[in-house]
């Protein structure tokens, strides 16, 4: 594995000792659902799908602290990878993103029933009958570097009332079918199915270490309840999204590192505009240029490792 421009960034949110909410109530350590016992959705918010992205803990333990709990129907809240999250090093803050395997690419019903055997898999064979509850799934994540927060889901027309109503972060991405290698969690099950109602969206808050991520993804949490008529109406105004118009984008192609010795040529940090053919990276002796006009880079990654997605490409919507 290998690193580009690895300067660190200030670590403005460490972990917190989350040992007094590992014993949950669904019989899997660190799960808690919360019934209303009035009709309504099952909502979930997961935090810590990769281990130094600290905002989804914020969120999360902000719910469990300030005893905010469902006005109609079950949430459920998640902290996922936690063998990664005890594994922390502020010397090497990126080192902890997973143990053994990304937890955000092994949500294939197909790799989940093998016989394969690691960390993150175990976990999320643990987690997987939860997930597949939920009519909605919240999954908060950070970036590597400080660019403006996103909001990810599918391209499909379920999706279109609940982006509209959280309508910030201003940036949405579309991300039409699995373009990476593996399956993320929104797109696990009924979540990606165009002709199934549940939703998975993705949040991403901004740089993993810095508090206004933190901030954002409480806000953002809160909007997302708000959606479903779980929260007060009070609560929610003190959370309210950024004015401005969101600017989208649809992710196009996934760029996966054939060769160790993949680089790129500038040190992208994100939502840069490319024109066609400006190159993006060498991998090995192959250029990797732009595919059509204002290619838009969207979250390369610090650590470069050979057969991982190492960017995804996408183009501006109107």
């Amino acid at each position: 594995m290998t690193s580009q421009h690895d300067g660190l960034p200030p670590i403005e949110i460490t972990p917190k000792d989350l040992s007094a909410y590992r014993k949950g109530n669904r019989g899997v350590d660190y799960v808690h659902t919360f019934d209303s016992g009035r009709p309504g959705p099952h909502v979930i918010v997961n935090a810590l799908t990769h281990g130094n992205e600290f905002c989804g803990m914020v969120a999360v333990t902000h719910l469990l602290e300030q005893n905010i709990r469902p006005r109609r129907g079950k949430l459920t809240l998640s902290f996922s990878n936690m063998e990664a999250y005890g594994r922390f090093d502020p010397a090497k803050p990126f080192e902890s993103r997973f143990v053994d395997r990304d937890f955000n690419r092994i949500w294939d019903s197909a790799l989940l029933d093998s016989a394969e055997d690691n960390t993150e898999l175990r976990r999320a064979r643990e987690l997987r009958p939860i997930f597949a509850e939920g009519d909605a799934l919240l999954d908060i994540h950070s970036t590597s570097y400080a660019v403006p927060p996103m909001l990810i889901h599918e391209p499909q027309p379920k999706y279109a009332a609940i982006s509209k109503h959280l309508h910030s972060p201003l940036h949405h991405v579309l991300l039409p079918g699995v373009m990476h290698p593996g399956r993320p969690l929104i797109q696990y099950g009924d979540y990606g199915a165009a002709e199934k109602p549940p939703l998975g969206l993705v949040v991403e808050c901004g740089q993993h270490f810095a508090a206004a991520s933190g901030q954002l993804a409480i806000d953002i949490t809160i909007r997302f309840l708000d959606f479903f008529g779980m929260v007060t109406p009070e609560l929610a105004a003190r959370h309210p999204a950024e004015i401005g118009n969101p600017r989208r984008y649809e992710v196009t192609r996934v760029l996966v590192a054939q060769t160790a010795e993949f680089r790129f040529v500038k040190p992208w940090v994100g939502f840069e505009e490319l024109e066609e053919g400006e190159l993006i990276a060498m991998d090995g002796d192959t250029e990797v240029r732009a595919p059509f006009p204002r290619c838009t880079v969207i979250m390369p990654t610090r650590r470069i490792q050979q057969g991982r997605d190492v960017v995804s490409l996408a183009r501006p919507l109107p």
